[in-house]
C-alpha cells in the first residue's frame, strides 16, 4: 500500500500536524494514566480501521510496559477481565465518542456518569480531548491510506 499524499513531507501538513501534536502533548500531560491513554487511542483506531495508529499505539503501549495479553484484548474489552473499572469506563467513553454517527444521541448520560465516577474534571477534559484528537489522526490516516507496520516506538518524539 502506498499513501495518497506524502503527509510527512508536506510543509502544510507539517504545520497542521504540529498543532494537533501540541494539543495531544498537552492532553497527555494531564495526569490521566498513560495506560488509559494508550488503550483509548488503540480502541478508537481499531473502530476507525486506522492501521497506522493501531500499529503506533500498540507499539508505544508495549514499549511503556503494557502486556501483550491486554493489548490482544482491547477489541474485546467488554468480555475481558484484565481491565480496571476505570479503564473500562474510558474505553466505553472512547467507543461512544468515536461512534457518534451510530448513536443518535451521542455519548449517553450513563456512560458519561460512569467515566465521571473514575476521573476528575481535568482528567475528563484530557480524555475527551484525546478521543477527539485520535479520531482526527485516524481520519487523516484512513483518508490518506497511510500504510501501517513500520512504526518504531518514539519515532515521532
Amino acid at each position: 500500500m502506498q499513501s495518497r499524499l506524502d503527509f510527512f513531507g508536506s510543509p502544510l501538513a507539517g504545520k497542521i500536524l504540529r498543532h494537533i501534536n501540541s494539543a495531544s502533548k498537552i492532553a497527555s500531560e494531564s495526569g490521566l494514566p498513560t495506560a488509559t491513554q494508550e488503550l483509548v487511542k488503540i480502541r478508537a483506531s481499531q473502530i476507525n480501521g486506522c492501521g497506522f495508529c493501531t500499529d503506533m499505539h500498540t507499539k508505544d503501549a508495549a514499549a511503556a510496559g503494557e502486556t501483550q495479553l491486554r493489548l490482544n484484548l482491547v477489541a474485546a474489552w467488554r468480555e475481558a477481565k484484565v481491565f480496571t473499572e476505570a479503564e473500562r469506563a474510558a474505553l466505553e467513553l472512547a467507543e461512544e465518542g468515536t461512534r457518534l454517527a451510530d448513536a443518535a444521541g451521542g455519548v449517553t448520560d450513563e456512560v458519561w456518569a460512569n467515566a465521571a465516577k473514575h476521573y476528575d474534571e481535568e482528567q475528563l477534559v484530557a480524555l475527551v480531548s484525546l478521543i477527539a484528537i485520535i479520531n482526527a489522526y485516524n481520519r487523516i490516516n484512513v483518508i490518506n491510506q497511510q500504510p501501517a507496520g513500520d512504526y518504531r516506538p518514539g519515532q515521532f518524539g
